[in-house]
């Protein structure tokens, strides 16, 4: 069993209201998920990882630019007349409004009050 380990949560294609994306320099972008911290996207243009691009989003409210650095990207459908790829970017600045708009980090739990401190009592249960 893999962890995941994305910090924000992910909006799929029925949950994110981006009407369109593109990536620099106008190439049309399906958006299959998104979060505050990058898209992953279906493209018709090979995206080398490590590069930077910049997505344009727009929705209903607003259109912006976001700058990222491609992850990976790889051929997800292959046609006779065209290939389509699949591209992971993670957004150089967090974007909360995209997504679902709550942060999904784990939760630090409070720190502990002195008098179990210093009983020694262990704040973590052991496992069996």
């Amino acid at each position: 069993m893999t962890s995941d380990r994305r910090r924000f949560r992910r909006a799929a294609s029925q949950g994110h209201r981006i009407l369109s994306a593109r990536v620099r320099p106008g190439d049309p972008a399906i958006v299959i998920d998104v979060s505050a911290g990058g898209a992953s996207v279906e493209i018709s243009r090979r995206l080398l990882p490590g590069s930077i691009v910049d997505l344009q989003v727009e929705t209903a409210q607003r259109r912006v630019t976001l700058r990222g650095r491609v992850l990976r990207c790889a051929i997800v459908r292959l046609r006779s007349t065209s290939v389509w790829y699949r591209a992971a970017i993670a957004f150089d600045n967090h974007c909360l409004w995209l997504g679902d708009e709550a942060v999904a980090e784990y939760p630090v739990p409070p720190r502990e009050s002195a008098s179990s401190r210093d009983r020694g009592v262990d704040p973590t249960p052991e496992a069996v």
